[in-house]
């Protein structure tokens, strides 16, 4: 039987050929997409669980004087800036004989050498020295090994130092081990909540097209296997030959996706997921996910094939007896009004006005149920409103069979679906975060450099190494400054529940008159306490905007004189000074001298790789979908090959069968779009206004969702075009043939 099987799958003729190879070619393109999901999600994850070296923590010196008994090392470990890219800063100075060794190094570096990472070493050579250079004192010795790196963009530098030079660093530590677990990263929940939406919308696309390529002419083989009962064969051989006509297909497809993934894996190896490259090597799926995908695919085929066949298994006349399918009905609408209605009402109605996770999640999971029970309700109440509305023999064709059977046309795009609705929801809400945090003080603080000369609440420079450093920033042309002093320790009161928190800086007010942004002193102080060291130290611009104006008519006056300075907030005429300048106050900062438009846009880099990652596995969806919309056309051509050809002969244009079959492709796919489009903007809209920003609101998605969405639908309506000559060649009168 099984022989027989593969002689009816492979000697059938032409159609059973070109079926075979639809089959072989839909398979092929999802199990490539899936492989490279896989891959990229498992260079991820190994980056995340990278032994965390930058995570050792030791114990601070503070105030201790350096015992020459002492083993270990010293270790100062920051994060230092340039054109907006990080840079991880370890200065080490040796205790002893048995100093800890960071991964990617047989040995650290001694007093006046460094190591560099490769990335870091070629942008050394390429900018000039006093704008990066000159922050790291001493000579190169070699570069980093892979170890200690998250990937081959990564900039790194370990600076060999004395003792005495680290120990009168800001955060200083002693070490005895290095940190041999991999990091807690905060951000690395966003990437694999990004993986885990884009997961739950690729699945759906590549089960419709696993089902719809095993499943063409579906109806042709119906009426065959029903012969095969009619002349003795029994449910069970007719399962078989079903099972290995579709695994056939399925393993042969399985085994051209891995050899289409091999081929484009060196291409997927420098997509910049997280901002930067994975290692190529890390870019790969693992064995037993191959082992998975291979046995997977074709039981998935198989399943799909016996279903098919489920009226012939029982009756051989099942095949015949066909009546016309229950139209849907009306509450297939009421999960997705439900799921809408959950997630802009009660999950934003807390009193913090946070998502409420156990709501939101029900809202998104019932948005995506009923997008998926409304599309062939919807698809009937379009199609029937074309055919009362069209004029057209092709526009009237398509309407009518896609109104008689809206089921079997919202299929083939069901996969789609999802897609666009994830895909338009985080490319709604990214770009109005985005502008919310460019929209800060009305912009004004974008090119403004911040720089913390002391730990946030402490004393920072004396004053006379403060007036030093002013005068060094002055000396710059067109530069103005505006010094931000720690406040007395009578001015800093007992905090109490009922009051605001004291200030615990001061400014000038005829140096805070050059930045009007953050508030106007009242008439006659020279100098005003306020919160202005929160707005140093403020990580994320949408609490900048939150705090700001930090003096007004009723601050409190106070005197500036001997007071240490705390931080530096810096304007610029040229913006060419900058990195010189960050150079300087690297060497006093107690963290990294950073504009604020930088500060925003690590922020946004974060918000966007993370709609990156959604948007690419939407757009490998898309791919995905846009298969199997073809796998379909192509399967309806097979089996309405008689109808179209007695049409053909009846005197109807081929322009006009080819309208038809184009339209019936058409409709419910935009009509997919938009509908899940919609939804997407409706879960994106109540969650930017509970967010609460200032100057931001609903904003159009950025090019990268019209090239991945967008794109990929115009590439499905092309693809289907390519359809076109077959149906000529399948209707043309010297094919009139039939069984």
């Amino acid at each position: 039987m099984i022989a027989l099987g593969l002689r009816l799958s492979l000697a059938g003729g032409r159609e059973a050929t070109a079926r075979l190879a639809l089959i072989v070619a839909g398979v092929a393109v999802g199990v490539a997409v899936l492989l490279t999901t896989l891959s990229l999600f498992n260079a991820f994850q190994a980056a995340n669980e990278r032994t965390c070296w930058e995570c050792t923590r030791g114990t601070a010196p503070s105030g201790w004087v350096l015992d020459p008994t002492a083993t270990g090392a010293l270790w100062n470990y920051r994060e230092d800036y340039y054109a907006g890219r990080a840079i991880k800063r370890l200065d080490a100075a040796a205790l002893g004989a048995r100093a800890p060794v960071i991964p990617g190094l047989s040995r650290m570096p001694a007093p006046g050498q460094y190591y560099v990472s490769p990335a870091l070493a070629r942008l050394l050579d390429s900018v000039p020295r006093e704008q990066l250079a000159d922050r790291f004192p001493g000579s190169r010795a070699g570069t980093i090994g892979r170890a200690a790196l998250s990937g081959p963009d990564a900039l790194t530098i370990v600076l060999g130092r004395t003792p005495e030079q680290v120990a009168a660093l800001l955060g200083t530590r002693q070490v005895d081990t290095t940190a041999a677990e991999p990091a807690v990263d905060d951000n690395a929940d966003i990437y694999q909540f990004g993986f885990a939406i884009a997961a739950v919308g690729l699945l759906v696309p590549l089960v419709v097209l696993v089902n719809s390529a095993t499943r063409l002419a579906a109806a042709r083989r119906e009426a065959r296997f029903a012969a095969i009962r009619l002349v003795g064969g029994t449910s069970r051989q007719v399962n078989l030959f079903a099972a290995v006509d579709s695994a056939l297909g399925a393993l042969t497809g399985t085994a051209a996706g891995i050899g289409l993934f091999l081929l484009v894996r060196p291409a997927v190896t420098g997509i910049p997921i997280t901002g930067s490259r994975f290692f190529p090597d890390t870019v790969a799926p693992a064995g037993w996910q191959y082992a998975a995908v291979l046995a997977g695919v074709p039981l998935l085929a198989g399943a799909s094939a016996l279903w098919s066949l489920r009226r012939v298994r029982i009756s051989p006349l099942g095949a015949l007896r066909k009546g016309a399918p229950r139209p849907p009905r009306a509450w297939r609408v009421i999960p997705l009004l439900a799921g809408l209605a959950l997630f802009a009402g009660p999950v934003f109605r807390t009193e913090d006005r946070k998502p409420d996770t156990v709501s939101a999640t029900a809202a998104l999971a019932l948005i995506m149920i009923g997008l998926i029970l409304a599309g062939p309700w919807l698809t009937m109440l379009a199609a029937r409103l074309a055919a009362r509305l069209t004029r057209g023999a092709a526009m009237l064709l398509a309407a009518r069979r896609l109104a008689a059977d809206p089921k079997a046309a919202f299929r083939s795009v069901s996969g789609l679906v999802l897609a666009v609705f994830i895909g338009t929801a985080i490319a709604g809400i990214v770009p109005a975060v985005l502008d919310g945090q460019r929209a800060v003080a009305g912009g004004t603080l974008s090119g403004v450099l911040r720089a913390p000369l002391g730990p946030l609440g402490g004393n920072g420079l004396s004053p006379q190494a403060g007036a030093d450093l002013l005068a060094r920033l002055r000396a710059y042309p067109g530069v103005g400054v505006l010094p931000v002093y720690a406040a007395k320790e009578e001015e800093n009161r007992v905090i109490r529940p009922d009051r605001p928190p004291p200030p615990r800086a001061v400014v000038e007010c005829a140096n805070l008159a050059r930045f009007p942004a953050l508030g106007q002193c009242p008439q006659g102080a020279q100098a005003v306490a306020g919160q202005f060291d929160r707005v140093v130290w403020a990580d994320n611009p949408l609490t900048i905007d939150k705090l700001i104006p930090l003096a007004g008519p009723g601050s409190q006056a106070v005197s500036a004189t001997g007071l240490n300075l705390s931080a530096v907030l810096v304007t610029m005429a040229d913006p060419a000074a900058l990195e010189r300048i960050r150079t300087l106050l690297a060497t006093q900062s107690a963290g990294p001298p950073m504009t604020f438009d930088e500060v925003a846009q690590v922020r946004a880099t974060l918000y966007t790789q993370a709609e990156n990652v959604a948007l690419a596995m939407v757009a490998l969806t898309l791919l995905a979908g846009g298969c199997s919309l073809v796998v379909a056309v192509g399967g309806g051509l097979m089996e309405r090959r008689q109808p179209f050809t007695l049409l053909r002969l009846s005197g109807t244009p081929g322009r006009t069968l080819g309208a038809v079959v184009l339209l019936e492709s058409a409709l419910p796919l935009v009509l997919a779009a938009v509908v899940a489009a919609g939804a997407g903007f409706g879960v994106a809209a109540p969650f930017i206004d509970a967010m609460g920003m200032k100057g931001a609101s609903l904003a159009m998605p950025g090019p990268v969702y019209f090239a991945s969405v967008g794109g990929g639908l115009a590439a499905s309506l092309l693809v289907i075009l390519t359809a076109l000559p077959l149906l000529r060649h399948m209707t043309a009168p010297d094919n009139a043939r039939f069984e």
